[in-house]
């Protein structure tokens, strides 16, 4: 049975969310803070986390902050706040989705299976891709730079993959996100931000690229 550990701090979303996640055939655990949330997930970990931002003492996004820096769980936060400097900042944090309240469980659970078959190894070419300097593992979900492994999330992950089996080709936003998130429609802002992270982790100069290249009015592509 899959299981999922809830961060939330209010006491009626919290009961309520994890009663219909369970009737949905998950394992939930449920905390209502994130220094509680953090000692779980170490002490026993989930194959999924649903965080909410506006938590007492450590809030949402330095909670999926001290998560990334020893997991790769995936992540999806669940807030009223709706702005796009919060839903950027959380998946700027390391969040993998972010839903906003008040949640429809079945689209929520929708997700979580979505994550779920995003687990390594990618579902795309097995063989080495090599792009320079870089090279992109699928069997084993490692990503080299250099020689050297780079920590990536399994959606980052997925991500690099879908575009390193395509290589010079331009893939749309609305390409990525159907095959990465498995949606039919979404918010394209969870492709161009895990582009950003990855930027970061994979070219010797993040704010000029020569690998992961935007292609204006197009989308994205991996070239060598």
């Amino acid at each position: 049975m899959p299981s999922v550990l809830l961060i939330e701090d209010d006491d009626r979303i919290r009961l309520s969310l994890a009663m219909a996640l369970e009737d949905e055939g998950y394992a939930v655990r449920s905390v209502p803070t994130a220094e509680e949330g953090l000692t779980e997930q170490r002490r026993e970990a989930a194959d999924t986390v649903l965080v909410d931002l506006m938590l007492p003492g450590i809030d949402g996004f330095e909670a999926i902050r001290a998560l990334r820096r020893s997991d790769d769980v995936p992540v999806i936060v669940v807030s009223a706040r709706d702005d796009t400097h919060d839903i950027v900042a959380a998946l700027e944090a390391g969040a993998d989705d972010y839903v906003v309240k008040p949640v429809a469980v079945k689209e929520l659970s929708a997700r979580l299976r979505a994550l779920r078959r995003r687990a390594r190894p990618s579902a795309v070419a097995m063989a080495s891709l090599v792009f320079g300097n870089l090279e992109i593992r699928p069997h084993a979900g490692e990503v080299l730079l250099h020689g050297q492994e780079v920590g990536v999330t399994r959606t980052e992950f997925r991500l690099l993959c879908e575009l390193a089996n395509h290589p010079g080709q331009v893939m749309s936003r609305q390409q990525l996100l159907r095959l990465v998130w498995e949606y039919d429609y979404g918010d394209e802002r969870l492709v161009d931000v895990h582009v950003g992270r990855l930027r970061q982790k994979i070219e010797d100069d993040s704010a000029n690229p020569r690998r992961l290249i935007t292609v204006r009015g197009l989308g994205y592509k991996l070239q060598r």
